[in-house]
């Protein structure tokens, strides 16, 4: 067989590939009205305070607060808040995920949705990288930390994806 049937066998191959991911993610996707409004961006208000400077500035002025201490506690916190960071990078992958499930289904062309879902994901990566930066600051004592905009970004791909699901879709369906 020449290249030209390989090239086709590949193509195919490839093809199959996309269809079985597709329906691998769509057996494991809970895409429902219930899944999408456990997304909420208030899961992640502690974030938004965890890091506060002004807890550190408190207990600092307290009697029997020693370097140790504050250290420990910067630690613990900087510990919990990756784990959020963890949640809300896969809620926001999670939904991204499903945006791309649900224009695959829908068999419209969606290129302005598709546009916006690039956009958010490089937004969502280049703000990933920056937290990290601050936050590997912030555990040395440096700066703080600020997830807001990622927070955002989440709600906002949240509320795409809340449009994208028809109404009548049943809960827990």
């Amino acid at each position: 067989m020449g290249s030209g049937g390989y090239n086709v066998a590949t193509k195919a191959l490839d093809v199959m590939l996309l269809f079985h991911k597709i329906a691998m993610l769509r057996a494991t996707m809970p895409v429902t009205i219930d899944w999408i409004n456990e997304l909420s961006a208030e899961r992640y208000r502690p974030m938004l305070r965890l890091l506060d400077y002004g807890d550190f500035v408190f207990l600092r002025s307290q009697p029997g607060c020693t370097p140790a201490l504050l250290v420990g506690l910067r630690r613990a916190r900087v510990r919990v808040f990756r784990a959020y960071l963890r949640e809300l990078t896969g809620d926001f992958t999670g939904t991204c995920a499903a945006i791309k499930l649900l224009i695959v289904q829908s068999g419209c062309e969606r290129p302005e949705l598709a546009a916006s879902l690039v956009r958010s994901h490089v937004a969502f990566a280049v703000g990933m990288i920056a937290v990290h930066a601050r936050l590997a600051l912030f555990a040395r004592g440096l700066g703080t930390v600020n997830v807001t905009n990622l927070v955002k970004l989440l709600d906002a791909t949240r509320s795409e994806l809340r449009q994208l699901v028809p109404a009548a879709m049943p809960a827990g369906a």
